[in-house]
């Protein structure tokens, strides 16, 4: 049947209309995908970043807390150091005060990171940010910026800690001891070095290895009866025969033999040199054992003296960065004494042991 002009013109608008509508329909989906895309990527880089700083912060044991702070004057100044180290544990973190940390943390400055907190307050606006660092000052984790407008400053700084700890109450953080590393040292020079554990040697050695030494492919066919009858006929030719006579035996005489170091003479009495004692600001100082003595380590961590063993009991050669003398015990102070040109100085030492 033959098709007018009307029938073909109906046909076309209909398929136009159909286009349209796909078009559309094509276009609100496009919308959609852009507007899910945006909503989700911050989302899933967001989870990427927490699991990155959860594995980061998992590898240190404790969170170190200044009593006082860089920024302030005072000690626990509006109850910063105490706010900061309750809302660490309120997050699982074991937090310790920079004057009262633990054995292993004092034997390992590196179990821990040093929380520090950055102050960029304006007149009107309280802002402050918080930076964890490794034992080398690298920055392991930055929070969030805590801010607040309250006048009151203890108030104000209160608020604003809590909202730098919002970054931080969703990592899940546990502990997770390295299995790879030994203790780490501080050198003289402040620098620490990571003393890499030594590998495990030999553990895939069987007994027949260690026995005899396991044969050669070309020996697979040798006995361990025959390795036996060998190991013994060596051990018989290796018998070193002892013959008892007078001639072969040698004999060493233990009878005393006098001395001939003479007594010296009464030497001249020296008259004592006066100290002057300066006071001491250095703190309390943390003694490390090393080779010979101790290295005494303030709560930077930075060495400040090491101590050498001499003889006499509580009596040590001192060598410091820019003194060197001597460090004794005089009742139950100890005392470092060294020389200024010819005056004898000496300084009053907190030696935590």
């Amino acid at each position: 049947m033959p098709v007018n002009g009307s029938q073909k013109d109906g046909g076309t608008f209909f398929l136009w209309i159909k286009f349209k509508e796909h078009r559309a329909t094509l276009s609100r989906l496009t919308m959609k995908f852009e507007m899910m895309k945006n909503l989700f990527l911050p989302l899933i880089l967001m989870c990427g970043f927490l699991g990155m700083s959860q594995a980061e912060l998992n590898k240190y044991k404790y969170i170190i807390v200044p009593t006082k702070f860089e920024t302030f004057k005072n000690e626990n100044q509006y109850q910063t150091s105490t706010m900061i180290k309750y809302n660490l544990v309120e997050n699982g973190f074991t937090a310790v005060y920079d004057n009262d940390m633990p054995a292993d943390l004092l034997a390992n400055r590196c179990l821990g990171l040093l929380l520090n907190l950055k102050d960029d307050s304006s007149m009107f606006t309280t802002k402050v940010t918080l930076t964890l660092k490794d034992c080398q000052s690298n920055v392991v984790y930055t929070t969030v910026e805590g801010s607040s407008k309250e006048k009151d400053y203890k108030s104000a700084y209160s608020e604003a800690i809590k909202e730098c700890f919002k970054s931080l109450s969703g990592i899940g953080y546990k502990y997770e001891p390295s299995g790879d590393t030994a203790e780490v040292t501080v050198s003289f020079k402040n620098d620490v070095k990571r003393l890499e554990k030594a590998a495990e040697k030999d553990k895939d050695i069987s007994f027949e290895d260690i026995v005899e030494n396991k044969p050669q492919e070309k020996d697979k066919d040798i006995r361990f009866g025959d390795l036996a009858e060998d190991k013994i006929e060596s051990n018989r030719q290796n018998v070193i025969q002892q013959k008892a006579t007078l001639e072969e035996q040698s004999y060493k005489s233990m009878e005393p033999v006098q001395s001939n170091i003479t007594k010296a003479e009464n030497m001249p009495t020296v008259a004592l040199p006066d100290v002057d004692y300066k006071t001491d600001d250095s703190g309390v100082l943390y003694a490390q054992a090393i080779a010979n003595g101790f290295q005494l380590v303030d709560s930077t961590p930075k060495i400040t003296l090491r101590m050498y063993a001499t003889s006499q009991a509580n009596f040590y050669i001192a060598e410091g960065d820019v003194h060197s003398g001597a460090v004794l015990k005089k009742g139950d102070k100890w005392y470092f004494e060294y020389y200024e040109g010819d005056k004898l100085m000496g300084q009053e030492l907190n030696i935590k042991f």
